[in-house]
């Protein structure tokens, strides 16, 4: 078994409950602060953040998170594109903290959450993100996601310099 396999095992991916709202949003500060993605322009001041089990209502949205022995580790959702064209929804505050970073994780939300968007009917997918967020524009790209030149919608994240569409 490879240490990544290995590792793997140690992790768990399930539906965020309503406890789990503090240290989602703990880690979706801690990320986005150490990427320098805060203030006006940027989602760590969607309202959301505090309560990101309500913000995620199935059958339309699902958010995840991924544990390891009853700590919450990362996080990640899909919902409905704000303004965005029937069909389309985005990918959202998907973040990890460093401890679970390369640990491939990261491939295992993402193809989670790639299945629920598909399975609530959506067909495209987006996604903003930052210039300095290297690594987690080169796993989506792996999952077949393309740069675009503009933003779609209207979610409020102005500060957000990439973005990118994944048919579905």
């Amino acid at each position: 078994m490879t240490s990544e396999a290995s590792a793997n095992l140690e992790y768990h991916i399930r539906p965020i409950r309503q406890a789990d709202n503090l240290a989602v949003a703990g880690i979706i500060r801690q990320v986005m602060t150490e990427f320098g993605a805060v203030g006006c322009g940027f989602s760590i001041s969607d309202a959301e953040v505090d309560a990101m089990f309500e913000a995620y209502p199935a059958p339309a949205a699902a958010f995840f998170v991924v544990e390891r022995e009853g700590v919450v580790l990362g996080c990640g959702g899909v919902a409905p594109l704000q303004g965005g064209e029937a069909g389309t929804c985005e990918l959202r505050k998907m973040y990890f903290l460093p401890e679970l970073r390369g640990t491939g994780m990261g491939n295992r939300l993402l193809r989670i959450i790639l299945a629920a968007a598909r399975a609530a009917g959506y067909s495209l997918c987006y996604l903003e993100t930052l210039e300095g967020m290297d690594k987690a524009r080169k796993l989506y790209t792996q999952h077949g996601f393309a740069p675009i030149n503009h933003a779609l919608g209207s979610t409020g994240h102005t500060s957000c310099n990439r973005f990118m569409t994944l048919a579905l």
